[in-house]
């Protein structure tokens, strides 16, 4: 197997992890676990069912190792197409990744506010329930932050995917669409959300790029070109 199509198959079936980790704790555990509007709900939900909230949490502990490493992966596949444009790819991704690991600290300090120790002293359960709520609603927000890093990152990775000469063109393009989706979502959160919704439901279809790489890298790798990848001019 050449050395190109080796480490392609190797960052995608990484990047295929993060497809189990990544909506298990951002998107099942807060499906099951928080009312929206409701701090008592919610906070009744996480405590009976804390291992459930808890294992998001290394969900989310996971899925920013993950992602760190399958960026880590992409630049030394893509590197040697050109090697500024894949250091601007890994310095995007920073934020997200760091963000994730982040939010998960976060999570775990909006539990114990929900258990109630050690800050008895002086809050009642109603406001020690809105305390943890609040925790887990500035989560929220951090996400729609981090929506934009998750597009700004794959415009480079899109374009290093459409100069590669060992990856097809259509999965750049996919993957600038996908960036460009998730743009859209996070200044939509962030400027008009009250259109956020709507935002969203458009630009659903776009976030399949990164699902249609991550499937053709893992098991078809790259088809590297007679004369060789592109190379960064010195």
């Amino acid at each position: 197997m050449h050395e190109i199509s080796k480490q392609a198959r190797i960052a995608g079936w990484m990047y295929l992890t993060l497809a189990v980790t990544a909506p298990f704790s951002l998107i099942y555990v807060p499906g099951r676990l928080v009312v929206k509007g409701d701090a008592a709900a919610t906070a009744a939900n996480i405590r009976g069912a804390e291992m459930l909230f808890r294992a998001g949490v290394v969900g989310q502990v996971l899925t920013g190792i993950l992602f760190a490493l399958v960026v880590l992966a992409l630049y030394r596949l893509l590197a040697r197409v050109h090697r500024t444009h894949a250091t601007v790819m890994v310095l995007l991704a920073l934020y997200p990744a760091a963000s994730g690991l982040a939010q998960a600290a976060n999570d775990l300090v909006a539990l114990q506010y929900f258990q109630g120790a050690p800050f008895r002293a002086g809050l009642d359960r109603r406001q020690l329930d809105a305390l943890g709520y609040m925790a887990l609603r500035t989560n929220g927000l951090g996400t729609t932050i981090s929506e934009l890093f998750w597009g700004l990152w794959l415009f480079p990775f899109g374009w290093l995917v459409f100069r590669s000469g060992f990856l097809p063109r259509v999965l750049g393009v996919l993957l600038l669409a996908n960036g460009a989706a998730y743009a859209a979502m996070s200044l939509a959160g962030l400027l008009w959300p009250a259109h956020a919704a709507l935002v969203s439901r458009v630009t659903f279809p776009l976030l399949f790029g990164e699902m249609v790489i991550a499937l053709w890298m893992a098991f078809l790798g790259a088809r590297p070109r007679a004369d060789g990848p592109l190379r960064e001019a010195a």
